[in-house]
């Protein structure tokens, strides 16, 4: 049996309520999906439900839908893991965050970094910061998210150490220390990890005086897209919520 399509709309949701959809979703439906009248679909917002109801009308830039029934709430997350993440090319990039947000990644945070070999500024970055938000919503749309991961708006490294994170995580496979050796966090994580090339000695030295612990994965160096992903599925295994 086929699950009914689910999609992101930014409008208040509610059991009775009849929601005409933006055109982007109403074509997405009518258009790609191909559905009529009478379809079965799931509405969410990112209060933390998922809203069934069915198609009323099918047209390409305005369809209604009645909402029926809601789900059940989802539960807060066993523990909130944020993502500091070099900006790094295109594919690599939207590689990185679809995957983050499917592991539950709680926020990420694009890092300019010295190693950068994109450089992005006025609207080129505007244009890319839309678009990530894009990859991690549609991530959220089709990993069953029922509250939304938070994107901040892409800065340099060092202004975003000054600003303190909570239970700082270097991913340095220079590091001595294996990940597995931590203590279970005592609040919420915030892992860093660099671009292709990784993070400077400087850069290192500065995320350790901002509190951030250097941990290695394995003996293995992994791609820039690759190694958030296994750090945030063994953080899951540790201490969230893949334990059940």
């Amino acid at each position: 049996m086929m699950r009914s399509p689910r999609v992101y709309v930014d409008l208040p949701l509610a059991v009775g309520a009849r929601v005409s959809l933006p055109a982007a979703q109403s074509q997405h439906l009518t258009l790609v999906l191909r559905l009529a009248a009478g379809a079965p679909v799931v509405l969410f917002n990112g209060d933390g439900y998922d809203y069934t109801g069915q198609l009323l009308d099918a047209h390409r830039t305005a369809t209604m839908v009645a909402c029926e029934s809601v789900g059940e709430l989802e539960p807060a997350p066993a523990l909130r893991v944020g993502l500091g993440l070099g900006v790094s090319k295109g594919e690599r990039m939207d590689f990185a965050l679809q995957k983050a947000v499917e592991l539950g990644v709680d926020r990420v945070m694009p890092l300019f970094t010295r190693r950068s070999v994109v450089r992005l500024e006025g609207d080129r970055l505007a244009k890319r910061q839309a678009h990530w938000a894009g990859v991690m919503l549609s991530a959220c749309e089709q990993s069953g998210r029922r509250r939304l991961a938070g994107l901040g708006q892409a800065t340099r490294l060092e202004h975003w150490l000054a600003k303190g994170q909570p239970g700082g995580i270097l991913l340095d496979h220079r590091s001595d220390q294996p990940l597995t050796e931590l203590p279970a966090p005592a609040g919420d994580l915030t892992l860093l990890v660099g671009p292709e090339g990784g993070l400077s000695d400087g850069e290192r030295a500065a995320a350790r005086a901002a509190g951030f612990v250097g941990v290695r994965l394995g003996p293995r160096i992994l791609r820039t897209e690759t190694a958030p992903l296994a750090a945030i599925a063994a953080i899951q295994a540790l201490w969230g919520d893949f334990g059940g």
